[in-house]
């Protein structure tokens, strides 16, 4: 029996963040990540925003057990932020060092995991802590395994 998956009234998730230095941040998540600009607005008082593109969003909820054994895996146990933004990319160890020279600090160099990624972490810009990571498998290959979409 196939699960229907419920139409949802959501049509984007974005991540507001406060940048002290804004410049930096733009220069950071836009130049050098290359996520690509939407739009961007001023106002008064100095006020501005940039709406980057980071392509499809997802919300990964992870419980304590969970995120105690990804910062084991991806960070020889470093605890993350509560809140941490992970980016796929092409190749994550390439991207990782194009993120240090663009003044992110290495929390964990990149490494293969057990659910068949090679992710890195990092301090950035704006107070964030970011994962770089990218896939070994396809969605296809995944789908497969025999762990795959099993619910608790």
């Amino acid at each position: 029996m196939t699960e229907s998956i419920p139409p949802t009234s959501v049509r984007q998730l974005r991540l507001v963040v406060e940048a002290d230095d804004y410049d930096a941040a733009v220069a950071f998540y836009r130049d050098a990540l290359g996520l690509t600009e939407q739009a961007a607005y001023v106002g008064e008082g100095d006020a501005k925003v940039m709406i980057l593109n980071a392509g499809l969003a997802t919300l990964e909820i992870a419980n304590p057990a969970q995120k105690r054994m990804i910062d084991r895996v991806e960070a020889e146990g470093k605890p993350s932020a509560r809140i941490r933004i992970a980016f796929e990319v092409d190749d994550s160890p390439s991207v990782t060092n194009d993120l240090i020279e663009a003044g992110a600090e290495l929390i964990a160099e990149p490494r293969e995991t057990p659910w068949r990624s090679v992710n890195s972490r990092l301090e950035a810009p704006a107070g964030l802590q970011v994962t770089v990571f990218h896939e070994l498998e396809s969605l296809a290959e995944r789908e497969g395994s025999a762990d795959f979409g099993t619910r608790g």
